[in-house]
């Protein structure tokens, strides 16, 4: 018996998996998506566009009680174009979905400041660009720490409130002659008060002295502005960190007033037990603390190992408050437009 085949060349590759279908961002679809986006769905949106990219892990973090349900909404919000999305490539596995804000989204904010979209300092080939930026690690690590904080908060009968969150972005728009932060966070709670800090996220890339001469410009803010807000290192390692801890301490001592730049370290390995959760008992201060008071401190008793420090009135009103709004019932998915 003959057998035949069909000719396969050889150039061809095999075809992908289909895209879901997206709708074309036009003033109907934006007008049909008016009874569909939830309060939640718009605070993800601005949350995204402030701090560029979240991964679904993060997402579900801040803003929903499962990965299945945070999955079945964020594929609608990605087919709507409110937010885009990508996966980058592992060494092994599979990465998790990141997601960053997509053209309606930035419709959707612009409207919301009462903005003309090209206002908002938005362009969707520098917001995907991210997928390919050397320092997307850099800014998930940053993120994940915020989000932990914002699910510590979403827990019943917390006594913890993230307050403020500001990206790097934001803090370079109010600091940046003189400092950038990698971050500025805020935390309100129950029983210790409030609690400000700056963030600087180090990954081990840059040297420890440039790491340490950070301070003189901290410690230029804080003689520019009369307000003493502790900054909050965070390393890869315990080697690292004891490195640091040596560099920052003799740039520490240089300055003209030390008091004026309260200083924290602490690593993943400061607490094996949670090792990216920055409200546990992790934080290391740099100088000598009072009579008494040793260790490593919980997030919101750092104010302890500074008593000189005034105390931070709590933040007042909603507008504040980065728990994400109740979830509502979303209306039936959208037809596809004609």
């Amino acid at each position: 018996m003959i057998h035949t085949y069909p000719r396969r060349s050889p150039q061809r590759s095999p075809r992908p998996g289909r895209l879901a279908p997206r709708l074309a961002v036009n003033g109907q679809h934006l007008a049909r998506m008016a009874r569909r986006l939830t309060a939640r769905d718009r605070w993800l949106a601005r949350l995204v566009h402030e701090h560029k990219v979240l991964t679904v892990h993060q997402i579900v973090q801040a803003a929903w009680p499962s990965r299945r349900a945070a999955n079945d909404r964020l594929i609608e919000l990605y087919q709507w174009r409110v937010l885009d999305r990508f996966q980058p490539l592992t060494a092994s596995g599979s990465a998790p979905m990141h997601y960053v804000l997509d053209v309606a989204g930035a419709h959707v904010l612009a409207a919301e400041d009462g903005k003309d979209p090209r206002q908002l300092s938005y362009r969707h080939s520098t917001a995907i660009g991210i997928a390919h930026s050397l320092l997307l690690p850099h800014t998930l690590g940053v993120n994940g720490l915020f989000t932990t904080l914002i699910a510590r908060a979403r827990q019943p009968h917390s006594p913890e409130r993230l307050t403020a969150w500001w990206s790097e972005t934001r803090c370079g728009r109010h600091f940046g002659d003189i400092v950038r932060p990698d971050a500025y966070g805020r935390l309100d709670h129950q029983l210790t008060g409030t609690v400000e800090w700056f963030l600087e996220y180090d990954r081990g890339t840059e040297p420890l002295a440039k790491l340490a001469s950070k301070l003189d410009r901290y410690h230029q803010l804080a003689r520019t502005t009369a307000v003493t807000t502790p900054v909050l290192f965070w390393l890869p390692s315990t080697r690292r960190e004891a490195g640091a801890r040596t560099a920052l301490a003799a740039a520490h001592q240089r300055l003209p007033n030390p008091a004026l730049v309260p200083v924290a370290t602490t690593s993943p390995d400061a607490a094996p037990d949670q090792p990216t959760d920055p409200a546990a008992a992790r934080w290391l201060p740099l100088t000598d603390t009072p009579t008494g008071v040793h260790g490593r401190f919980p997030l919101a008793e750092l104010t302890r190992a500074w008593p000189h420090l005034p105390a931070v009135a709590p933040t007042s009103g909603s507008t504040a408050d980065l728990t994400p709004p109740t979830a509502l019932q979303p209306p039936p998915p959208m037809p596809p437009s004609r």
